[in-house]
């Protein structure tokens, strides 16, 4: 049985079937690439899957449960973790703060969890910052604090969404390879991202979605070889080249 079970998923926003019929596994200690064109519905995928946005129609499994309908609070508890596209840190607290909150939210007592945001801050290289408000970091140390606030409490699985957009290099290689080990280690990943490069290095397997289904699956090189995929992906491009504009 798969660690996380999608079955004819569907979410709509009125005559728009942004997500329309998704089936889709996935395995434990699997790190699945989510691809697609803009506007295919795969951020609207991972809203569903974390709660924040209800399926009109469709069935959600974890560990055989189901879990469709339950808000984010309880997706959490159950270690559903998800990464926005957009960071989302505190502000006006320090770095190091920020994970203390996460951690103690997630039922870690003080000490355990300070100990927890010290290794964070190591591993993603951010100890140099650990004192600072969270909006003196840059983006892209945002994106590395929002990321290890996702593994205070390690995730049954954690989706991913764009985590390597608009990131300095250096960063990114930080963040790719805290996900190699983790997943080297039985961590569960959804992973969003239009970083070809990186999916192929990081994901056996992928999904394609196009226009809210699900084009291709399969090992990932096969499905970047996908005919149909070729032809959404380059649609997407001649689209741009002429003036148009994708949603996400």
């Amino acid at each position: 049985m798969a660690l996380l079970e999608v079955r004819g998923v569907e979410k709509r926003f009125g005559g728009l079937r942004a997500v329309a019929g998704v089936d889709m596994d996935v395995n434990e200690g699997e790190l699945l690439g989510l691809i697609g064109p803009n506007g295919s519905g795969k951020t609207t995928l991972l809203n569903v899957l974390s709660g924040h946005m209800r399926a009109d129609a469709g069935q959600v499994r974890l560990d055989g449960v189901s879990v469709l309908g339950l808000d984010p609070t309880e997706l959490t508890r159950l270690g559903v973790l998800r990464m926005f596209q957009m960071t989302r840190v505190f502000n006006r607290v320090s770095a190091f703060d920020n994970l203390l909150v996460c951690g103690q939210a997630m039922g870690l007592a003080e000490t355990g969890a300070g100990e927890r945001a010290v290794q964070l801050l190591t591993e993603l290289k951010l100890t140099h910052v650990m004192h600072l408000d969270g909006g003196q970091l840059s983006g892209g140390q945002k994106k590395l604090l929002e990321f290890g606030a996702c593994f205070m409490v390690p995730p049954r699985i954690a989706l991913l969404d764009e985590p390597f957009a608009a990131v300095h290099p250096t960063m990114k290689e930080t963040m790719a390879a805290f996900i190699r080990d983790r997943n080297r280690h039985g961590q569960t990943f959804i992973l969003v991202s239009h970083d070809m490069p990186v999916v192929v290095e990081l994901c056996p397997r992928s999904v394609c979605m196009n226009a809210g289904k699900v084009l291709a699956h399969g090992p990932t090189a096969s499905v970047l070889n996908d005919t149909a995929v070729i032809e959404a992906y380059l649609g997407e491009e001649v689209a741009a080249g002429g003036g148009g504009s994708g949603r996400g």
